[in-house]
């Protein structure tokens, strides 16, 4: 890389700096003007601006969502001193056995192993269901209180990941259910929701309630209606949340009903079994909360 710095002996300008080394060297005469430069490279590569403006140099930043915080140590793998010189074989290999020993005792707990398994979960649970970074967060937050109370024993890891992913989820208005939890994350519903209740009974965790709008989103875009029909069921929506019918029902039954009602109103051909099956709710649920709703409502 060539700088413009003025060389001492020969007064001239062509020199090159050798970042490897920190040298600054003249073109001219080969004498090494400065060996303690600063590194000015970036340590990582970035292939998109969100990565760039992400990345630091100095290491990846702290999350609630590794085992050890992002706060832990790792010998690297260059085999080079400071100076940028490759080591020699006897020292090659006691960096790698320091190596090896560094690598397993930064989960020699219980509770270390613990968090590695349902970060790694969590992860896969992220991917999956396309999840924020403040949702990931949360989750961490809750499973270790939920570790911290001894929630975890006796009950199994990907479990307790997916009710506090749940928790995290409704606290964070996003809307994911707990049939969407147990079908990516291959758990049974029952089990699922039996911790969830756990976790926020010992926690002591006020959840807020889903709004039915974001699920009048979820459905129709499930359902593939039109335009017309999602703004119509929005406006009966929010007569219904107004008038103080939605209080105790069903987020996903109660938005299925309106979305079929919007769907007679607006002339879209669209059948119960068609709506219920994009809320993951039964045909029954839609019928009654549709009879529920045209009796209290004066719906034409």
């Amino acid at each position: 890389m060539q700088t413009s710095i003025l060389c001492g002996i020969c007064k001239s300008n062509r020199t090159v700096t050798d970042p490897e080394s920190g040298e600054v060297i003249c073109r001219n005469c080969g004498i090494v003007i400065s060996d303690k430069i600063l590194e000015t490279r970036p340590e990582w590569r970035a292939f998109s601006s969100e990565e760039f403006n992400g990345r630091s140099r100095a290491g990846i930043p702290s999350s609630l969502a590794r085992h050890d915080m992002g706060l832990s140590t790792v010998i690297g793998k260059t085999n080079k001193d400071a100076s940028g010189r490759v080591i020699d074989v006897a020292m090659r290999s006691t960096m790698g056995r320091l190596r090896a020993w560094d690598f397993r005792t930064q989960a020699h707990s219980p509770t270390d192993r613990n968090l590695r398994q349902a970060f790694s979960e969590l992860d896969r649970l992220r991917d999956k269901l396309g999840v924020s970074d403040a949702v990931v967060e949360k989750t961490a937050y809750i499973y270790r209180k939920a570790q911290e109370r001894g929630l975890v024993r006796g009950r199994t890891i990907s479990a307790t990941v997916g009710a506090a992913l749940y928790i995290a989820c409704r606290e964070t208005g996003t809307s994911r259910t707990l049939k969407d939890i147990a079908q990516i994350g291959n758990m049974k519903r029952k089990d699922l929701a039996r911790i969830y209740r756990l976790v926020v009974m010992e926690l002591d965790l006020k959840i807020p309630l889903i709004d039915p709008m974001k699920c009048i989103t979820r459905v129709a875009n499930k359902a593939n209606l039109s335009e017309r029909t999602k703004r119509s069921a929005v406006e009966i929506m929010k007569h219904v949340t107004k008038s103080g019918i939605s209080a105790g029902k069903d987020p996903m039954g109660l938005a299925a009903s309106v979305l079929y009602i919007a769907c007679l109103n607006m002339g879209e051909n669209r059948t119960q079994t068609d709506i219920a099956d994009a809320a993951g709710v039964t045909e029954v649920t839609v019928r009654n909360r549709y009879k529920n709703l045209k009796g209290q409502l004066a719906f034409n």
